[in-house]
């Protein structure tokens, strides 16, 4: 064979692998972008991790809520997963953007949200994924990023809702929240979903927000159930600063009897609650099953005070009752344990229909044979207080404020019932999910991706988180604070109209009843909390020169 012939076929030869190699690179591609994992992520509105029972707090003693536990058993339980700031939409917009709120802008519920910076469903998008939101955002404008939105207006409503499709007009719907946003899920899943592309589909529930109204379906689940108080129930704030004292969230003070307690009419006066009431939405077929409960429980609370005490009880915003009152007084402990009860028992309804809407969208994936290349995410958007130091609500350094359930399912990652006990943030959402989308975080992104933690691998990760709160004066007066917390300690600065400091050991204090700032035992660890805390704030761009900028703003807001 001459040289030039066996040249041509040297080249030949080489063009053929070339060609093939090509052909199993391209193959390869096609099959890893069809394989690229569908998002699903679920957020609740103020579920709390000792509302369920895969966290062992005790409140919930059974599976109320197995598909919840579900995906713990068959995913991930993060133990220590917490927000930067525990109130609905700036934790929304950290979980959207991966920043934190004095970075994105929205640093409390008045503020505006900037839709037109970088987010990672716009992500999402340019990558090739179709997007869709669906259910409550509580962000105001027009959602970018998603191909598809199907979103409450503002705090949204739990009977027969108003939605806006794609940032259009208000469609009103006739049923319960949590059940359409389940079945407008499901829909879009069936019919809007283009299954040339992986989709990302955010899945957000109104429930359990505030006021806490059941589907009929669970008008009577846990009414025979009897709950203990938690063992801080009864605080009397002493040992710590003005802020624990001065709030506005005890279940007892200042719940309202109409919203919250599901009264029609005052009793003292024998007159409709008004706007306090939440029953003006319902049609009178639903109207009927919600009198055939509560006000049943009601009368047979009314007849257990005597109606000398009304006047304590029933007066709008009267109510000032001391722990010992409560604790020690029949009628104050009838009272505690009444608003207790209906408030708790309420809340949980609320989340059982929310368990059974997850329940259909899984079993719609499974049926699809979509679920095993799905990555779902369940969490909420802070957690919750649950009488604890006898509160509700949220917006407190506190533990049951701080903390928010994080459950992911993956199996191709992710063993059977995983448990991550590193600390995580609402501000590692965003980097997370792109992760396993394969697409890069972006250099502004504060958040790093758990993704590794998730799968059982050891990663190079943080040893403390910072918070901050703005939101103050203003609803439920939780005065402006910010601070850091390790895996055993935590220290928080209350400022603004004061100038307190706060400090826990989480150990012998899991219930954060002993402020030990400034006790002698604990210098060295304070001045390592004080260091730490420094640290956090320079890392990611916070100081107390902007907080003051924040409360300028607020105040001239909140003045006109």
């Amino acid at each position: 064979m001459n040289n030039d012939k066996k040249m041509n076929k040297i080249f030949t030869m080489f063009m053929a692998i070339l060609v093939l190699g090509t052909g199993i690179t391209s193959c390869s591609w096609q099959n890893e972008k069809v394989q690229r994992p569908n998002i699903l992520f679920i957020m609740t509105d103020d579920h709390t991790q000792q509302a369920l029972y895969a966290y062992g707090h005790g409140l919930v003693d059974s599976v109320l809520f197995p598909n919840m536990d579900r995906l713990a058993k068959e995913g991930a339980i993060f133990q220590q997963s917490f927000v930067t700031n525990s109130i609905c939409a700036p934790s929304r917009a950290v979980m959207l953007t991966g920043k934190y709120s004095h970075i994105n802008g929205k640093i409390d519920n008045f503020v505006p949200f900037n839709w037109d910076q970088q987010n990672f469903p716009k992500l999402m998008q340019q990558a090739g994924y179709q997007t869709a939101l669906i259910g409550k955002i509580h962000l105001a404008g027009k959602p970018q990023g998603f191909d598809y939105s199907m979103v409450l207006p503002g705090q949204g409503h739990y009977y027969n809702p108003e939605f806006i499709k794609n940032g259009g007009e208000e469609i009103k719907f006739e049923g319960h929240s949590t059940s359409l946003i389940t079945q407008f899920v499901v829909d879009w899943l069936e019919n809007e979903w283009d299954r040339s592309k992986p989709f990302t589909l955010l899945y957000h529930t109104k429930a359990p927000h505030r006021n806490w109204m059941p589907e009929a379906k669970y008008l009577d689940f846990l009414e025979d159930i009897e709950f203990d108080f938690p063992g801080n129930f009864f605080d009397d704030y002493q040992g710590r600063g003005s802020a624990a004292r001065e709030q506005e969230m005890e279940i007892v003070n200042h719940m309202y009897w109409g919203q919250d307690m599901k009264f029609e009419n005052n009793p003292l006066a024998g007159e409709p609650l008004g706007k306090e009431a939440p029953f003006g939405r319902m049609t009178e077929e639903q109207l009927a099953d919600w009198r055939a409960v509560y006000n049943l429980k009601n009368e047979a609370f009314l007849k257990e005070i005597p109606e000398d005490k009304y006047g304590l009880f029933f007066v709008p915003h009267s109510r000032s009752f001391s722990p010992d009152f409560l604790q020690e007084t029949t009628e104050g402990l009838k009272l505690a344990k009444f608003m207790y009860h209906r408030y708790l028992r309420d809340y949980l309804k609320t989340v059982k229909a929310v368990d059974d809407g997850i329940g259909k969208v899984l079993d719609f994936l499974e049926k699809e044979n979509l679920l095993e290349n799905t990555v779902v995410v369940y969490t909420s958007d802070q957690g919750f207080f649950l009488g604890e130091h006898g509160w509700f609500d949220k917006r407190f350094m506190y533990e049951q404020s701080l903390s928010t359930p994080l459950l992911v399912r993956y199996p191709k990652e992710i063993k059977a019932g995983s448990e991550v006990n590193e600390l995580v943030l609402n501000l590692d959402i965003a980097p997370s999910l792109l992760d396993y989308a394969g697409i890069a975080k972006p250099e502004d992104m504060q958040g790093e991706s758990w993704r590794g933690l998730a799968a059982g691998k050891k990663v190079l990760w943080r040893d403390a988180i910072y918070y901050h709160y703005y939101e103050y004066p203003s609803v439920h007066m939780v005065k402006r604070h910010y601070g850091v917390r390790t895996d055993r300690y935590k220290l928080i600065h209350f400022y603004y109209d004061v100038n307190e400091w706060e400090m826990y050991d989480l150990v012998e204090d899991p219930n954060e009843m002993n402020n030990i700032y400034g006790k002698p035992a604990y210098t060295e660890v304070q001045a390592m909390l004080h260091a730490r805390l420094d640290e956090l704030r320079l890392q990611y761009g916070d100081s107390d020169k902007l907080s003051q900028k924040f409360l300028k703003e607020f105040l001239e807001k909140t003045k006109n």
